[in-house]
C-alpha cells in the first residue's frame, strides 16, 4: 500500500526515519536543500513588521483582514454549499465531492473508540470506553450529527470546505490513519490520525502538498471551523449546562474561558495553544503543538428554553497561517476525555485549569492541589467505596484542623466562666452600649481572654471548608459512585421527586428531596444550638444565623453532589465527638483558676493598637452625647493616639 510520504528521492527514506514522528520527507529535503538560502536570505534581506508599516507594506494581521474582506464579498460557505450541488465545485475538487463514500475506518485501543469517515476526513464518534452516561449507554462525546470539523479556504473566488471532499482512507499502522485527497499534480491534503495504547489524546496532523498552487498568494491563512453541541450525559441537564463553556490558552499565559451561565462570544487576536470545549466531566481539546492558532472567534450558546435534549452549543473559528510553500505541516493533537486532574495535568499544558478548583483565590486551590487530591487519590488506589473514602478524608481534614478547633474550643470555654460576669454587666449598663463595650474589654484584659479566640481559629479552617465545596462537585472519581441509598455521589440523592413543580420553587429549592443535605442542614442546626449557649454578651446577639443559614442553604446544596453534602455531614458529626470529649478533658474549674491567677498579675498599661482606637471611637460617643465636642471632631485623652502632651512653661 502506497504511503503518502512517499517521494521521488528514496535516497533519504532511511533518513527520514531517524527523525520523530510528523517529520515529513519533503520536509527534510526541503530543509537540507534551501535552509542556508532561504533563512539567511529571508534574515538579512527581508523588512520588519515595523519596516514593513513605514514603506506602507501590510503586516499579517493586515493581509489576514484585507483577504478576509476579499472573501465577505461571496456568499457564505455554508449558504453556498448547500445552496448548489456538490458537482457544480470548481472542476478541480468535482471528482473528490462526487465520488461514492468508502467505508468508514474504526482507531481503537483500550479507552477510546473512534470512527473516521471518508467524508471530510472528520471524526464522526468518540466513545469513551470506560464511562457511561446516567442510562447506562458508553458515553459519546459525539457522533456525526452533533459535530462539525473543516478545514477552510479559497480556491477561484469560492471557500472549500474539507468536509465537503471525499478523501481516501489508509491505515499506515495498527492505530494510525492516512486520510489523502488527491488533486493531481503533485497537489494534495492529508489529514493523518494516531492513537497510542492507554491514551485519550490522539495525534490530528493537516499536511498540505503543493497547495501554494492552488491557494492564492493573497490569502495567507487557513480556517478551521469547530462546532459541537454537547450531548447529554448527566443526570441533572441544567447543572450540565452551567458546567459548559470554552476554555483556550493564550500562548505562554494562563487559560481563559467564556461565561458558563449565558451565551457569550470572545474575538482573540493574539497566538493561542489549545481551544477546548467543556462539559461537566469531559472535555475536547484542540491543542497546536508548533504552529499557533493566530487568532479566532469563539462562541458558546446557552439556550433559553428547558429543553433537556440540548446542553449547549461550542463553536470555534481559528485561524492558521499558511505560508504559501510547496509543504506545509500543522502538528495538531486533540484529547478526547475526562476533566480528571491527574491525567490533564500530566501534559503541562495547564489543561487542568479546566477543572473549578478555586483558582480564583490561590489558597484554596492549593489545598485541593496539594492536600486533598493527593489523599484522595491515594485512598482510592487500595479503596473503592467512596462514602468510605470521604469518611477518611473527613477525619484526616480533622486531624489537620485539631489544633485549631481545641484553641477554639478552649476560647468558649473561657467566654463561658464570663458568662456570669457579661450577664451582669449588661444589666449595669443597660443602653449604654458604648459603656458595656468598654467594661468588656476590661473584663476581658483582666482575664486573659481574646474575644476574637473562639472565631479566628474557625476563620483559619474556611479555606479548606471552601476547597471541599469546590472539589466534590467537580469530581469525576465521584461519578456514578454509590454509598448507602445514593446511586452517584457527583449528584443529589433523591429520595423523593415531587415531580412538576412552580418555577419559583424550583430555583429555591428544587423538584426533589436530597436526604443527605436534609441530614447536613439537621446537624448544622443542631451544631448551632449548641454553640449558642455559650454565647454571651455582643455574640448573643447573633444566635439567630447559626439557625438561619443552614436553612439559606438547603435549597443550595440540594442540588448540589451527594459527596459534598456527606462531607460537611460526616464534618459536623466528627465535630460533635471532638465538642464531647474535649469537655470530657477541659476541667473548667482549672480553667476558672487560671482566669483569676491572670487578674492578679500585673497589666503592662501599653494597650494595642486595635485597644487604642476602640478606646478612642468610645470615648468620642461618649463626648457626642454630653455634646463637648461636635460631630467628627474627636476629644483628646490622656494616652490616647490623638493625644497632645502639653508643653512645660
Amino acid at each position: 500500500m502506497q504511503n503518502y510520504y512517499d517521494v521521488p528521492t528514496k535516497i533519504i527514506v532511511n533518513f527520514a526515519d531517524l527523525f520523530p514522528h510528523g517529520m515529513d520527507k519533503n520536509a527534510i529535503i526541503g530543509a537540507l536543500l534551501i535552509a542556508l538560502i532561504l533563512i539567511g536570505g529571508t534574515y538579512f534581506f527581508s523588512p520588519k513588521e515595523d519596516e514593513k508599516a513605514k514603506n506602507g507594506q501590510k503586516t499579517t494581521e493586515q493581509v489576514i483582514d484585507s483577504t478576509r474582506a476579499v472573501a465577505a464579498n461571496h456568499p457564505p460557505v455554508e449558504d453556498a454549499l448547500d445552496a448548489r450541488p456538490m458537482d457544480s465545485l470548481p472542476g478541480l475538487f468535482k471528482s473528490l465531492a462526487t465520488k461514492e463514500n468508502g467505508t468508514p475506518i474504526v482507531l481503537e485501543n483500550d479507552v477510546l473508540k473512534l470512527t473516521i469517515q471518508p467524508k471530510g476526513a472528520k471524526i464522526t464518534s468518540v466513545i469513551l470506553k470506560k464511562y457511561k452516561t446516567f442510562k447506562g449507554a458508553p458515553v459519546d462525546l459525539i457522533n456525526e450529527k452533533s459535530n462539525t470539523y473543516s478545514y477552510k479556504f479559497t480556491y477561484e473566488g469560492e471557500e472549500i470546505r474539507t468536509d465537503a471532499l471525499n478523501f481516501t482512507l489508509q491505515n499506515n499502522s495498527t492505530k494510525g490513519l492516512d486520510c489523502i485527497a488527491d488533486l493531481g499534480n503533485g497537489s494534495k491534503i492529508v489529514i493523518h490520525y494516531d492513537l497510542k495504547d492507554g491514551s485519550y489524546m490522539v495525534q490530528n496532523n493537516l499536511v498540505l502538498y503543493g497547495m501554494d498552487k492552488i491557494i492564492n498568494r493573497r490569502f495567507n491563512y487557513i480556517d478551521l471551523e469547530w462546532k459541537t453541541n454537547i450531548l447529554r450525559h448527566e443526570r441533572d441537564f441544567k447543572i450540565a449546562r452551567d458546567n459548559s463553556s470554552i476554555y483556550f490558552r493564550p500562548d505562554g499565559d494562563k487559560p481563559e474561558y467564556l461565561t458558563e451561565t449565558k451565551t457569550d462570544e470572545k474575538d482573540f487576536k493574539t497566538k493561542t495553544q489549545w481551544v477546548s470545549f467543556k462539559e461537566q466531566f469531559f472535555v475536547q481539546t484542540l491543542i497546536a503543538q508548533k504552529t499557533n492558532f493566530i487568532r479566532g472567534i469563539l462562541k458558546s450558546e446557552r439556550p433559553e428554553d428547558s429543553d433537556s435534549s440540548k446542553i449547549k452549543t461550542l463553536e470555534a473559528h481559528l485561524t492558521l497561517p499558511f505560508n504559501n510553500t510547496r509543504f506545509q505541516s500543522y502538528e495538531m493533537q486533540m484529547y478526547y476525555g475526562p476533566s480528571k486532574y491527574k491525567t490533564l495535568s500530566s501534559y503541562d499544558l495547564n489543561l487542568e485549569r479546566q477543572i473549578p478548583l478555586g483558582w480564583g483565590f490561590f489558597l484554596i486551590s492549593w489545598i485541593n492541589r496539594f492536600i486533598v487530591i493527593p489523599v484522595f487519590n491515594l485512598l482510592s488506589s487500595f479503596i473503592t467505596n467512596y462514602g468510605i473514602i470521604i469518611l477518611i478524608l473527613t477525619l484526616f481534614i480533622k486531624l489537620l484542623t485539631l489544633p485549631f478547633t481545641y484553641k477554639s474550643y478552649l476560647s468558649t470555654a473561657k467566654m463561658k466562666i464570663l458568662k456570669p460576669e457579661l450577664d451582669a454587666l449588661k444589666l449595669k449598663n443597660g443602653n449604654d452600649a458604648a459603656k458595656m463595650q468598654a467594661d468588656q474589654m476590661a473584663l476581658y484584659r483582666q482575664a486573659g481572654v481574646s474575644p476574637l479566640g473562639g472565631c479566628l481559629p474557625l476563620l483559619l479552617q474556611l479555606p479548606i471548608l471552601l476547597a471541599m465545596f469546590r472539589f466534590f462537585p467537580s469530581s469525576i472519581e465521584l461519578r456514578q459512585q454509590s454509598f448507602l441509598w445514593a446511586k452517584d455521589l457527583s449528584t443529589y440523592d433523591s429520595i423523593w421527586d415531587f415531580g412538576p413543580v412552580p418555577d419559583f420553587v424550583n430555583s429555591i429549592y428544587g423538584d426533589h428531596v436530597s436526604l443527605f443535605t436534609l441530614l447536613m442542614t439537621i446537624s448544622t442546626i443542631l451544631q448551632a444550638h449548641f454553640n449558642a449557649q455559650n454565647m454571651s454578651g455582643d455574640q448573643a446577639q447573633f444566635k439567630w444565623m447559626g439557625y438561619v443559614m443552614p436553612i439559606f442553604f438547603l435549597g443550595l446544596f440540594n442540588k448540589y453532589a451527594a459527596g459534598l453534602s456527606l462531607y460537611y455531614l460526616l464534618f459536623n458529626i466528627v465535630t460533635f465527638a471532638q465538642q464531647f470529649i474535649f469537655k470530657k478533658l477541659v476541667n473548667e474549674d482549672k480553667l476558672r483558676a487560671i482566669i483569676e491567677q491572670n487578674r492578679k498579675k500585673p497589666k503592662a498599661n501599653k494597650k494595642s493598637k486595635w485597644q487604642q482606637k476602640l478606646e478612642d471611637i468610645q470615648n468620642q460617643q461618649k463626648a457626642l452625647q454630653t455634646g463637648k465636642v461636635g460631630p467628627g471632631q474627636i476629644p483628646p485623652v490622656k494616652g490616647g493616639s490623638n493625644y497632645t502632651k502639653p508643653k512645660k512653661r
